[in-house]
């Protein structure tokens, strides 16, 4: 047989398409995952569309979740990123959301997966996937619309690329009465010793002060945390400068919001922790800050068939 120099090469060698995101269902399809070729990973819970895990290339955890947090879709989950709507805590002065319980519904309620979409990425690297997952009025639970009976749908997307975790929400007033509302992205932050962070962005900042009796103060320098802290933060220098998360001066987490006014920082501390039955370990205070994006002093008004658009971006 005569050897050719100029034969055709092996179809093996054929470059195909690069490896893209993968999106999968467990937990009898309570949950929804993605995974990127660069092996970043982020895990929902359709109760609430709950972030509950965020994972770096190497399989670190970014999300604090409590060791007792209910996964099972009977109570709002400890830890990761619940989703607070129509209402931060509880408004009993406020008539519109004065019946429902803390933090309102969003993160008490099944949420529909609406699909993925994934980037066009000429490589892993560059490769990112979309998650969406839908609220509305029609699905929600009966005795949940006789609390709060408006004509509305939500459209929450938790994005995850090589680089970072965002999740943006878009809220739709379908009625036709304003509805007035407030929205927090409830995150956990995970870090290795509460006692060396830092948190800096929010220098010279209005803050009101939950743990000092709601007083308003102002930030003088960097925050640390040394006891209960509980502080709605409406920062200086607006939504698009980073609020930075620093362990021993080194960044571990840059937030930064895009039409969400206020940034909340809190941590239960010892005797907080100890009096939540869903806090595990109870000295899991160390290891966790939350730093929550979200529009929570005074109060949203959404005209009929307006739209209310709000996100955030967490970096490393």
């Amino acid at each position: 047989m005569v050897d050719r120099p100029n034969k055709p090469t092996a179809l093996a060698t054929t470059p195909g398409l690069p490896p893209q995101p993968q999106v999968n269902f467990s937990h009898a399809n309570s949950r929804v995952s993605a995974v990127l070729p660069t092996g970043e990973r982020v895990e929902v819970l359709l109760y609430g569309a709950t972030v509950i895990s965020w994972k770096d290339r190497f399989g670190t955890e970014r999300l604090w979740l409590s060791d007792a947090a209910k996964l099972d879709g009977s109570k709002a989950v400890r830890g990761g990123i619940p989703l607070v709507f129509p209402v931060f805590g509880t408004a009993p002065d406020h008539a519109a959301t004065s019946k429902l319980p803390q933090h309102g519904f969003a993160r008490n309620s099944r949420w529909e997966f609406l699909g993925k979409s994934s980037s066009e990425s000429a490589g892993p690297s560059d490769a990112s996937v979309k998650l969406d997952f839908g609220l509305s009025s029609a699905t929600l639970d009966d005795q949940v619309k006789k609390l709060w009976p408006y004509t509305f749908s939500i459209i929450y997307s938790i994005t995850l690329t090589p680089d970072n975790l965002s999740t943006s929400i878009v809220i739709t007033n379908d009625g036709d009465q304003p509805i007035e509302f407030q929205v927090l992205m409830h995150t956990y932050l995970r870090v290795k010793d509460i006692s060396k962070i830092q948190v800096t962005g929010l220098e010279d900042s209005e803050y009101v002060d939950k743990v000092d009796g709601a007083q308003t103060k102002t930030q003088a320098g960097a925050v640390s945390i040394a006891g209960e802290t509980d502080r709605v933060y409406t920062p200086a220098k607006g939504p698009s400068a980073p609020v930075i998360v620093a362990e021993e001066g080194e960044t571990v987490f840059s937030v930064v919001r895009d039409n969400l006014k206020d940034v909340v920082v809190w941590n239960p501390w010892t005797e907080k922790a100890n009096g939540m039955g869903d806090f595990e370990p109870k000295d899991g205070f160390k290891s966790m800050i939350c730093v929550e994006a979200g529009s929570v002093k005074g109060w949203i008004t959404l005209d009929p068939n307006d739209a209310f658009e709000g996100a955030q971006t967490i970096a490393d």
